[in-house]
């Protein structure tokens, strides 16, 4: 009883607190039509890259870009992890790997873009040293 509980208590708290980024592009850009939602793609490095970890920390894991974003856009990150322990599946890193061929050919890190469900650039950002809701603003800006 005492482990079933545990294990609900992780559910709901996962479920709660976890984000709604999609496993991949093409599961991204097929809700971004359905839900007639903006796609915020964003290339990351995430177990190398400072300023990524920093957006992360800051503005993808708060509650106010949380609760926001799960209403207004639809998220997919393009991770691009160099540690044998966070290695990607092939599948998905040829997939990230033509992504940034497309949207990010100068490499940059992190980058973030918001297109529509044409999969056409509205806007692109980086990290900036902001509050969630200025950051919002920002992305929100790209949206017309």
């Amino acid at each position: 009883m005492r482990n079933s509980l545990l294990v609900f208590t992780l559910l709901i708290c996962t479920s709660v607190f976890s984000q709604n980024w999609e496993e991949t592009y093409s599961d991204a850009i097929a809700k971004s039509k359905a839900q007639n939602k903006p796609l915020i793609l964003v290339f990351s490095g995430s177990d190398w890259c400072a300023p990524c970890i920093k957006l992360d920390q800051k503005i993808w894991q708060s509650e106010e870009f949380k609760t926001y974003a799960k209403a207004s856009y639809v998220l997919y990150k393009a991770d691009f992890p160099r540690k044998k322990a966070n290695r990607l599946s092939a599948e998905l890193q040829v997939q990230n790997e033509k992504l940034a061929e497309k949207y990010n050919p100068k490499g940059y890190f992190p980058l973030v873009i918001v297109l529509d469900a044409k999969e056409e650039v509205l806007g692109k950002t980086g990290y900036a040293n902001s509050s969630p809701k200025e950051y919002l603003s920002k992305l929100n800006a790209f949206i017309k």
